[in-house]
């Protein structure tokens, strides 16, 4: 089966340094194949056997803190939830989409208390979102940097790991899963 996992915070402001040159070894050591990176931000595409994904992303971890001593949390969705979550977004099918304002959150797990009132009491009144499965779905017209709607928030709020990625990058991982 085909995965996509996102490491969450490395390489940020030199902290939890990994290259990805020694992030693909990482993952190979593991017994996983097809294994490509894409950018510095801890984004991996492999193939495994093995079909439980929490069980992917524990060994993952692990396997970082043996052997770099970091401890990051690991999410992992496979090509067919990939492909969901691409066909799924509410707002790519608008006539004046902007690829550049869009970005989604992708969670561990589905929190107990989600949305609503915690997002929208922070949020600037052009910023959207929609909250799916395990991902939640951001429109931020005046650009990911301005948004109060950051991970640390979303984490916060919901009590869930998580981490962001830009629409660009959803489609180039799409890209590589597809092969």
């Amino acid at each position: 089966m085909i995965y996509i996992s996102l490491l969450r915070g490395i390489n940020v402001s030199g902290q939890k340094k990994i290259q990805m040159a020694e992030l693909k070894s990482l993952y190979e050591s593991l017994g996983f194949e097809n294994v490509t990176t894409y950018i510095q931000s801890g984004n991996v595409v492999f193939s495994s056997e093995e079909i439980d994904e929490l069980k992917l992303a524990k060994l993952i971890s692990d396997k970082i803190r043996e052997v770099l001593g970091y401890n990051v949390s690991i999410i992992i969705r496979s090509k067919i939830e990939w492909e969901k979550l691409i066909a799924d977004n509410p707002f790519s099918k608008r006539e004046n989409f902007d690829v550049k304002k869009m970005h989604v959150t992708l969670i561990t797990e589905q929190p107990t208390m989600i949305g609503g009132d915690i997002f929208d009491r922070v949020k600037y009144d052009s910023e959207e979102y929609v909250i799916g499965e395990r991902h939640i779905y951001l429109y931020f017209p005046e650009g990911y940097g301005q948004t109060k709607l950051s991970n640390n928030y979303i984490e916060n709020k919901l009590k869930v790991s998580a981490t962001t990625r830009n629409w660009n990058t959803v489609m180039k991982l799409s890209e590589l899963a597809g092969r």
